[in-house]
């Protein structure tokens, strides 16, 4: 049986298995029809972003945002494919801008050989660079489907960030928290400093939501702020 092209996780809000369950995009869609667009996968997954988008009987026309929670190639990849289909640019953290539009990902944490290796393979381009529309700024609520708020929680990037929609009580923790076989730390050698990525996830415990949909891994919609705000308090940060 074919896996859904976007699982509906709230009302107008969608989530888009980009990867299976391991990497996955959003959709929010308002009353008035338009389109939210939040993560776009590697770069072979904008076409199905725009598959996921038909899937629930809306087009490109329709798109008025396209959102990263932050400038990593599994995330942004497949951005500038989404943007010439609907012909719109891209909104991010200010912090993460620059290097958005260099197609390029920040500097992981050097502390880690496996970050020094890494960084030496991978040099050039990581990702198509994209144009930024807008920079976002921590605690910026844009005008999506009721109110999405920009949640700064650098650490796995200079400007990751996660999002917060008021109407319909979804989290969109970026990579501050994975749930991958049970919520754990995203992996260490990523992180553009591994330390300030724990410090700053311990927002998400503060926020009101609802469901907390993971950028890597399934959706929570039990208790999702309790089940968080356990694992923070059993995992605590390192200095």
């Amino acid at each position: 049986m074919a896996k859904a092209a976007a699982v509906p996780i709230a009302s107008g809000v969608w989530r888009i298995p980009l990867l299976g369950d391991f990497v996955n995009g959003f959709i929010l869609r308002g009353d008035d029809g338009q389109v939210t667009l939040v993560d776009m996968g590697l770069k072979r997954s904008g076409p199905k972003v725009m598959a996921a988008l038909a899937s629930i009987g809306s087009g490109p026309s329709d798109v008025t945002r396209l959102l990263l929670t932050h400038a990593h190639s599994d995330h942004a990849g497949g951005t500038a494919h989404v943007a010439a289909q609907t012909g719109r640019d891209v909104g991010i953290h200010e912090d993460d801008a620059p290097y958005a539009e260099k197609g390029e990902s920040p500097r992981t944490d050097q502390s880690f050989l496996v970050s020094r290796i890494a960084t030496r393979l991978m040099r050039g381009q990581a990702f198509p660079p994209v144009a930024v529309g807008e920079r976002l700024t921590d605690g910026q609520v844009l005008d999506v489907a009721g109110g999405l708020e920009v949640v700064h929680t650098p650490g796995h990037s200079p400007g990751h960030a996660a999002y917060l929609h008021h109407a319909s009580g979804v989290l969109i923790t970026g990579d501050s928290i994975f749930n991958v076989r049970g919520l754990r730390w995203p992996v260490k050698s990523f992180c553009s400093s591994f330390a300030l990525t724990q410090k700053t996830a311990h927002r998400l415990a503060d926020l009101d939501y609802t469901t907390a949909a993971f950028t890597h891994g399934p959706h929570l919609s039990d208790q999702p702020r309790e089940h968080i705000r356990r694992f923070l308090a059993t995992h605590p940060t390192v200095d």
